[in-house]
């Protein structure tokens, strides 16, 4: 089918987060993000969206919870799986940067099929994976 479709990606992904400002700071001081969008909505509603430095993948939309079913899902949008998948092309430097820089991770680095992972989690307790997909 051409035409429909085979434009289209994944470009945001929401992440519901307790602060604006906190997550800013983590998402840039931790990960190394870029601040991409931070504007005001109104009401004290903004829409903020951090990305890979690099411009690569998906913005993260932060959604500041605004009634208590949003606050409850903070740090906890999947059930406890795993939710976001950081690429990288060299595991061991991005994995020693957030070591440095304070980020958490849950296990050691594993060797998979499919390449280096290693399981972390945000300033909410979201999991992430950091990987390094074969090649």
């Amino acid at each position: 089918m051409t035409g429909f479709a085979e434009h289209r990606r994944v470009a945001t992904v929401t992440l519901v987060v307790a602060d604006y400002d906190e997550a800013i700071a983590w998402y840039v001081e931790r990960l190394g993000f870029t601040l991409t969008e931070d504007v005001g909505l109104g009401g004290g509603k903004r829409w903020v969206t951090v990305a890979p430095a690099n411009g690569q993948g998906a913005r993260l939309l932060l959604a500041e919870a605004s009634d208590e079913a949003q606050r409850k899902s903070i740090g906890n949008q999947t059930g406890g799986r795993v939710f976001l998948f950081l690429e990288t092309d060299d595991f061991a430097r991005d994995h020693a940067a957030m070591l440095d820089k304070g980020v958490e991770f849950r296990e050691a680095p594993r060797f998979e099929p499919y390449g280096t992972v290693a399981v972390f989690a945000d300033l909410h307790g979201n999991l992430w994976d950091l990987i390094e997909p074969k090649r």
